[in-house]
């Protein structure tokens, strides 16, 4: 068996139809590529969290990640990339698992028609069973079918049906907040809680945080992801310290945050000392180029790359 998972997102922090603006394809690659890395860095622990059905039958002890690009519209040739795509072997057999991100940011009425178009051209490369899987994290709530069928009044051709994950409809959020699982703690900033939960469910998200004891990029980039998507105002903030201060996490919490603090510090001072580097080989670089030598024997002596030699030459 093979799966296929589609991840569609939708936003009212973006726009709802299609746009060639800079700004609008920015916010779309960002929002696939934050989804992207949260499902390729806990891959199984979503899976797990999601579809546990799914869970139970797949052998996670040999995966292979590869990647790929089908067009996904046959008439105008339009092209989309299949961000994640895992080899993977079944329990029970040996197989091709595949996994299809497909972030939206526009609501697509014929995304069921979509799915089955993707589905239809995997098979036809990989000619292996395949399951998919639609995850849906907009905003708004509204119907997405998740069956395409071809018939006609004398005659059935086929329906294709595919699984969906639509987080806002997921009313039940503090199911998952004991679980412990990383995919969970961060999508809980995308499911159907109320406005007056918001509080309450960054409270849960920073104790989960605390419980898994990830090493510090792991909890920072959960952080991130959940702010992007639940980040408090000022007043609420204040209800969240407040609650927090008196809590059996508060001095777990402090701590998890510091420790984010000095890996950016030393990040940061990394980077500072690796840019200083680079400025006093540039700066040989220049040097030696005032004195006649060639860009040949710049590049060799320097290290640098013989354009980016050529680049410095023409400033003199």
């Amino acid at each position: 068996m093979a799966l296929a998972t589609a991840v569609r997102e939708d936003s009212t922090d973006y726009s709802r139809q299609k746009s060639d603006t800079k700004e609008s394809k920015a916010a779309y690659t960002k929002h696939d590529l934050l989804f992207k890395q949260l499902i390729n860095n806990f891959f199984e622990e979503f899976i797990e969290a999601f579809f546990p059905e799914v869970h139970q039958h797949i052998d996670f002890t040999a995966m292979t990640s590869l990647s790929e690009e089908v067009h996904s519209d046959l008439i105008d040739g339009e092209t989309r990339r299949l961000d994640i795509v895992v080899e993977i072997k079944l329990k029970d057999e040996d197989t091709v698992l595949i996994i299809h991100v497909e972030p939206q940011s526009y609501v697509q009425t014929d995304f069921h028609e979509r799915m089955y178009h993707y589905f239809s051209l995997l098979y036809h490369k990989y000619r292996k069973p395949i399951l998919p899987i639609a995850v849906f994290s907009y905003d708004e709530k509204r119907y997405e079918q998740d069956e395409f069928t071809i018939t006609f009044p004398f005659f059935h051709v086929l329906t294709f049906n595919f699984l969906m994950l639509e987080l806002r409809k997921k009313k039940n959020w503090r199911d998952y907040i004991k679980s412990d699982n990383p995919v969970a703690a961060a999508l809980l900033s995308k499911m159907g809680y109320t406005e007056k939960e918001r509080v309450d469910v960054k409270k849960e998200f920073l104790k989960m945080l605390v419980r898994m004891e990830l090493d510090p990029a792991q909890s920072k980039f959960l952080h991130d992801f959940f702010e992007i998507y639940l980040k408090l105002n000022e007043e609420e903030e204040e209800e969240l310290m407040k609650e927090m201060k008196h809590s059996d996490y508060a001095d777990d919490i402090l701590e998890l945050t510091n420790s984010w603090e000095v890996r950016g510090m030393k990040k940061g001072k990394e980077e500072g000392i690796e840019e200083g580097k680079k400025m006093a080989t540039r700066e040989l670089a220049l040097e030696l180029l005032k004195e006649g030598s060639s860009v040949e024997f710049v590049a060799k002596v320097t290290r640098l790359d013989a354009v980016e030699v050529k680049e410095l030459k023409k400033t003199l």
